[in-house]
């Protein structure tokens, strides 16, 4: 936090943010069973029970907050606020399977790693009936620098 206070102007305003998805629960877990049947057991994504919701990232809201107020080169009293924006999008099969690949390491999957994946994953929205709304939060720390530091 102290070298984004380096390169902000006196007032500038540094914004930490993650993009959080949550599907619907039970597509939730269909994804999480096609990643624990697909990657290996210890990876990130196969020893979820379910997907991670805004819960799981509070710790990373937490740690940036003491890393801002650790600075000391952010206002005062309180030297940061946590935002919220929440929205939902609707999802055909094929838009989802198009998406996965872009995200979350998935790239550096072995070909046809990931073609398991996406299909147990198609399979999930399958059942679910072809298409479904997924559930999103940004969540944003944010702290204004001091005009001192």
């Amino acid at each position: 936090m102290a070298k984004a206070a380096q390169v902000l102007r006196p007032s500038g305003r540094l914004a930490v943010f993650w993009c959080v998805f949550q599907p619907p629960p039970a597509l939730g877990e269909a994804f999480a069973d096609a990643f624990r049947r697909v990657l290996p057991p210890g990876s990130p994504f196969s020893s979820a029970g379910t997907m991670p919701g805004l819960d799981a990232y509070s710790a990373f809201f937490t740690k940036a907050g003491d890393g801002i107020r650790q600075s000391g080169a952010f206002s005062d009293p309180e030297p940061w606020e946590q935002w919220r924006y929440d929205w939902d999008q609707t999802y055909t099969r094929d838009q989802w399977l198009d998406m996965v690949p872009t995200s979350g390491g998935h790239s550096k999957l072995p070909p046809a790693t990931l073609q398991e994946l996406l299909a147990g994953i198609g399979a999930g929205i399958d059942a679910a009936g072809g298409g479904f709304t997924m559930h999103y939060t940004a969540a944003a720390v944010t702290a204004t620098r001091t005009s001192t530091a």
